[in-house]
């Protein structure tokens, strides 16, 4: 290893979002699927160690509550997100745009987004040296509320493609 810091960046989407009749996509809520299961995420992130400091989260009502369950796990370890319209509905070189632009002082980064951009971003960043069965998972299903964690020595600006490894994936679900 380098003696550059390991940056570790989560990739979710969002919880299980209800369809009712007459309200735009962006303001879709969560249904009450999705209320169970991304408390579970943020129980998951709490059990590995694996602690955002900076949370990227799209501005539509589905993401946003997904992240307030997220945050209310990690309990006083969760920052503050920031919310981000160009991650709604955005593809995975626009979600790669906004990591970009994260400051290199961010060591573990999470991004609360959409399908396909968060599964497109995973597959996009992932290197040769990812775990397979972790790599397979997220490259074949990226149901409601799946994380991916992936590993860098690369600051956020240099993220480009191929140059993080995959060293999880888990789809949280209650029984």
């Amino acid at each position: 290893m380098s003696d550059h810091h390991i940056k570790r960046l989560v990739i979710m989407r969002h919880a299980k979002a209800d369809w009712p009749g007459g309200v735009a996509d962006h303001e879709r809520p969560l249904e009450e699927r999705g209320h169970r299961e991304a408390p579970l995420a943020g129980k998951w992130l709490l059990k590995h160690g694996i602690l955002p400091d900076f949370i990227l989260c799209s501005s539509a009502l589905r993401t946003r509550q997904t992240c307030t369950w997220v945050c209310s796990e990690l309990g006083d370890k969760a920052p503050t997100p920031k919310l981000e319209d160009g991650l709604y509905a955005a593809s995975a070189l626009r979600m790669l745009t906004v990591v970009n632009h994260v400051p290199d002082t961010v060591t573990t980064l999470m991004l609360i987004s959409h399908m396909p951009g968060v599964q497109d971003l995973a597959m996009h960043l992932a290197s040769r040296d990812s775990n397979h069965d972790a790599y397979m998972d997220a490259a074949t299903r990226y149901p409601t509320s799946a994380l991916t964690v992936l590993e860098t020595e690369k600051s956020w600006a240099e993220l480009d493609g191929q140059d993080a490894r995959i060293t999880k994936f888990k789809v949280p679900r209650a029984h």
